[in-house]
This record gives structure tokens, C-alpha cells and sequence, in this order.
């Protein structure tokens, strides 16, 4: 019988999946950018960056770029091995 491991809860909502998603195939994003790729709404990504930011996964950097707010996001070695620890785990539900 197949042993399953738990998946982490932070990063199976699918929000939060895609910002770390991203984050791993890219060095830094901002907000502006992790919006047009999701479609989400500002709330709910403000709501997930937090969430992501709190568990030590992401730092968030807020600056000001020609007068505009600017919000850029960089995934942590813990953020980046929990990721690592997840997708392994989603192999273990596919058999692969």
C-alpha cells in the first residue's frame, strides 16, 4: 500500500501555488506582475502574499518606482524548499 505524505496546506491554495510558482521560475516579481498572471483580484493577492510572508516563504520589498507604489517579492530558501517538499510529495499522490 502506497504511503501518502501530507501536502502543505500553505501552498496547495491555488493562489498561493501560482506566487510561489512563479517566484521559483523567476528571481523577483511584483505584484503588478503576479496580478496580470493569476488574474486575482488585489485583495486576495495582498491576502496571500501576507499569508506567504508570515510563514517565511517570501520577503516583500515596498518602494516607490516613478511615484507609483511598487511591491516586489523574493521566494526564501525556506520558501523554496517547502516548494521542493510539496511538488516531491504530489509525485508520491501520481506515482511517479
Amino acid at each position: 500500500m502506497a504511503m501518502f505524505n501530507d501536502l502543505d496546506p500553505l501552498l496547495h491554495s491555488q493562489l498561493r501555488l501560482a506566487i510561489v510558482s512563479l517566484l521559483v521560475s523567476e528571481e523577483k516579481t511584483t505584484f503588478s506582475q503576479i496580478k496580470e498572471v493569476t488574474k486575482a483580484t488585489s485583495g486576495n493577492i495582498s491576502v496571500q502574499i501576507q499569508k506567504l510572508e508570515q510563514a517565511g516563504y517570501i520577503t516583500v520589498q515596498k518602494s516607490f518606482k516613478d511615484n507609483y507604489p511598487n511591491t516586489e517579492l523574493q521566494l526564501t530558501p525556506k520558501g523554496l524548499q517547502a516548494f521542493e517538499e510539496y511538488v516531491m510529495a504530489l509525485k508520491g499522490y501520481l506515482n511517479l
